[in-house]
């Protein structure tokens, strides 16, 4: 298995990797789920940009000097759920997906919600290969969704993951 190390965002050049990775990953994920639109004008630019506001709680993949993916954590985001951690976003680019990258990155997010017993991600309703590796994690749905707007309305799965 190859060896990859899963740290702290930290550096200018990390910021810009993850930003990076968080276009890249859409692109690849989402063509064909939302609207291309919308798709379009989530630019590198932009997904940079998003990268130098939001530092806290992310930790990154790296190939080397290269970041390949990346986890965002916390608090669950809102009071529905008291006492949950959640997992926001886990990307890996493309040519990395199954080579345990997104397992190290949930498994190393997960450690550092130790404070919390369950764990909650949000999933869009058909990415069937994002549901595969939250189910092989342990997560399982629990019957609530969400209507978000990317571009046209779309629907999110809420998935737990307990301890």
């Amino acid at each position: 298995m190859d060896e990859y190390l899963i740290k702290d965002m930290e550096t200018e050049d990390e910021i810009n990797g993850k930003g990076y990775v968080h276009y890249r990953s859409w692109q690849d994920t989402y063509a064909g789920l939302i609207d291309s639109e919308y798709l379009q004008k989530h630019t590198l630019e932009k997904c940079v940009d998003i990268a130098h506001k939001w530092r806290d709680n992310l930790i990154i993949a790296k190939d080397g000097d290269r970041v390949i993916g990346f986890a965002g954590y916390g608090r669950y985001r809102d009071e529905s759920l008291s006492n949950y951690g959640e997992v926001f976003a886990i990307y890996v680019l493309s040519e990395y997906q199954g080579k345990k990258v997104g397992y190290e990155l949930m498994k190393a997010a997960i450690e550092r919600l130790s404070d919390y017993e369950k764990v909650a991600v949000w999933v869009l309703k058909g990415n069937e290969r994002a549901i595969r590796f939250y189910e092989r994690f342990g997560f399982r749905f629990d019957g609530v969704s969400a209507e978000i707007k990317l571009g046209n309305p779309n629907v999110e799965l809420r998935m737990i993951h307990e301890r």
